[in-house]
C-alpha cells in the first residue's frame, strides 16, 4: 500500500463526523477511484459503476475487504473477494474533472455507524486505495486548479464557522472574490513589471514602453486599492472569529449579574460576598448573527489572598486581548465618591462604561452622572439595572454597533479575515511603497524592478500562485481527515 502521499495515489476517508448518525459517507478520489470502489460495491443494478452516468445515486451493496489465500505448497497468494455484505447504501461516482477534486471521485453513502464506515475504509484500502491524510482532498482541488489558495481557506473557514456572518465571510471567500480582486491587481503589477524589463532590456533601441507618469499613477492606484482591502482585516477578524467582550470593575458592581442578564441564563454565581469570582467565565451568545463571547472577570482590587489575586492578573490578561471591555460602576457609590473624586481606570479602544445599580438612584441623578463620565472620559456611559432589566436593550446595542457598524452586505469590496492574507498585503504595500520611492530617487530601473516583483510575489502568496511546500503543509494540516 503507497504511504509517501504522492497525488498520483487514490485515496479514501470517511467524510462525515466521528461519532453515530443516520448516513455516513466515505470519499475516495484518485486515478483509480473507479477501479477501487468496483471491487467495494456490488450496483443492485448488477451494473459495473464504470459504465453508470456520472453524477447519479445508484443502490448497492457494500461489500467487505478481500481476504489473502495461499494454497498448499503454492509460492503465490491471491487475493479472493469477500460477498460479505457490510451494508446496503447508495454510490455516486464523479468523473474528472467535475468534482471537488478534480479528480474521478466516488462517495460511498451508507449508515452512519463508526464500524461501518471503518469496514468500508479498510475494503477500500485492501483493493488499492490509501488513507488521505489531513486537508489532502482539498489539497488535491487547489493543486489541481479546482480552487485557488485563498478559496481552499475558504472551505476550512466554513467548516468551523460559528454564526451567521462568519459563514457569509467564508462562502464570499469560497466563491472567489478575494482571489480575483487578488489576481486584478497582481496581474496589473505584472504587466507593469513586463514593461519596466522591456524598457531594460531595450534601452539602446528607440521603443516607447510605459510613461513614467502612467507608472506611477498605475502603482498609486494599486497602493490604494491594497490599503483598502487591509482597512477591513480587523473588521474581518471580529467577524470571522467573533469577538470578545470582557466585563471589568470593582467587586459586587454587578459584573456577573449582567454577564447572566446578557446570556439569560444563571452562568455566574451571584451572591453578596465580595470576591466570588476568582476566574474568567467565559460564555458566548449570537447577536445578528456574529458571535460575541462575553467574559466574566475577577473584581479588581488590592487583596491578601494569593487565588483571588491570580484571579485579578487574569482579568488584567483578558482586557489586553479583548475587542471591548465593559466598565461597569455602581451609581450609588459614586454618588458618595463624587465624580471629581472617581479614580478613572485605563481606558482603550472604544471601552464602554456601563452605569449599574441606576434602581438605586432616581432618573435625573442618573442621567446627570451619565452625562458628567462621557464628559470627562469621551467615552459611550450606558445606565442600566440589572436588577429591573432597566438599559440592557441598550447596552446590547452598543456592542453591536461597535462590531456591526456597516452592513456586510453592502461592502462592495472584499473583506480580509486570514492573518496570512494580511501580512501577504501588508508586504505587497511595503514594496509598492519602496518601488515608487525608488522611481521618485531617480535609481536604476533594475532596482525598480526588483520592488515592483516583490510586490507581485506577495500577492502571489495569496492564491497561492507563489508558495512553498511548508506553507502548504502548515495550511492543510489544520483540516480534518476527510476534508
Amino acid at each position: 500500500m503507497p504511504i509517501d502521499g504522492a497525488p498520483e495515489d487514490t485515496i479514501c476517508a470517511i467524510a462525515t463526523p466521528v461519532g453515530e448518525g443516520g448516513i455516513g459517507i466515505v470519499r475516495v478520489s484518485g486515478p483509480k477511484a473507479a477501479d477501487v470502489a468496483d471491487q467495494v460495491v456490488r450496483l443492485q443494478s448488477n451494473r459495473s459503476l464504470r459504465t453508470v452516468s456520472s453524477h447519479t445515486l445508484h443502490l448497492a451493496d457494500i461489500l467487505g475487504p478481500h481476504t489473502s489465500s495461499q494454497a498448499p505448497n503454492s509460492p503465490t497468494t491471491t487475493m479472493v473477494r469477500n460477498d460479505h455484505v457490510i451494508d446496503e447504501g447508495l454510490v455516486v461516482y464523479m468523473k474528472a474533472p467535475r468534482s471537488f477534486t478534480a479528480e474521478d471521485v466516488v462517495e460511498i453513502h451508507c449508515h452512519g455507524s463508526g464500524i461501518v464506515l471503518r469496514r468500508i475504509c479498510e475494503a477500500c484500502v485492501a483493493a488499492g486505495a490509501r488513507l488521505a491524510q489531513p486537508g489532502e482532498f482539498t489539497k488535491r482541488a487547489f493543486l489541481n486548479g479546482r480552487l485557488d489558495l485563498s478559496q481552499a481557506e475558504a472551505v476550512l473557514d466554513t467548516i468551523k464557522s460559528k454564526s451567521d456572518l462568519g459563514l457569509r465571510l467564508a462562502q464570499r471567500q469560497l466563491r472567489g472574490e478575494l482571489g480575483q480582486q487578488v489576481n486584478r491587481l497582481r496581474s496589473c503589477l505584472t504587466a507593469l513589471l513586463a514593461h519596466v524589463e522591456a524598457g531594460i532590456d531595450f534601452s539602446e533601441e528607440d521603443i516607447a514602453f510605459v510613461g513614467l507618469a502612467e507608472l506611477v499613477a498605475s502603482l498609486q492606484d494599486a497602493s490604494a486599492q491594497i490599503q483598502k482591502m487591509l482597512a477591513t482585516a480587523e473588521t474581518g477578524r471580529v467577524l470571522r472569529d467573533g469577538a470578545r467582550v470582557v466585563i471589568v470593575g470593582k467587586p459586587n458592581v454587578g459584573k456577573s449579574s449582567l454577564l447572566n442578564c446578557l446570556l439569560r441564563e444563571n452562568r455566574a454565581i451571584v451572591t453578596d460576598t465580595p470576591g466570588t469570582t476568582r476566574d474568567l467565565i467565559e460564555e458566548s451568545v449570537i447577536w445578528q448573527g456574529l458571535r460575541i463571547t462575553l467574559i466574566d472577570t475577577a473584581g479588581l482590587r488590592e487583596t491578601s489572598d494569593a487565588v483571588e489575586r491570580e484571579g485579578i492578573n487574569r482579568s488584567k490578561g483578558a482586557q489586553e486581548q479583548a475587542d471591548m471591555v465593559l466598565h461597569v460602576l455602581d451609581a450609588a457609590e459614586l454618588i458618595k465618591i463624587g465624580v471629581g473624586n472617581w479614580t478613572f481606570p485605563a481606558l482603550v479602544r472604544e471601552d464602554v462604561l456601563v452605569l449599574n445599580k441606576t434602581d438605586l438612584v432616581d432618573s435625573a441623578t442618573s442621567k446627570d452622572l451619565a452625562g458628567r463620565l462621557s464628559e470627562r472620559t469621551n467615552r459611550k456611559v450606558v445606565p442600566i439595572s440589572v436588577r429591573s432589566g432597566q438599559g440592557l436593550a441598550e447596552l446590547q446595542g452598543a456592542i453591536e454597533s461597535q462590531f456591526l457598524g456597516s452592513s456586510l452586505e453592502s461592502n462592495d469590496g472584499v473583506v480580509v479575515t486570514n492573518m496570512r492574507h494580511r501580512v501577504a498585503l501588508e508586504r505587497a504595500a511595503t514594496s509598492i511603497e519602496e518601488t515608487l520611492a525608488s522611481i521618485h530617487g531617480g535609481v536604476e530601473p533594475e532596482c525598480v524592478a526588483v520592488d515592483l516583483r516583490g510586490a507581485s510575489d506577495a500577492l502571489g502568496e495569496i492564491v497561492g500562485a507563489i508558495t512553498s511546500d511548508e506553507v502548504l503543509e502548515r495550511i492543510f494540516s489544520e483540516f480534518c481527515i476527510g476534508k
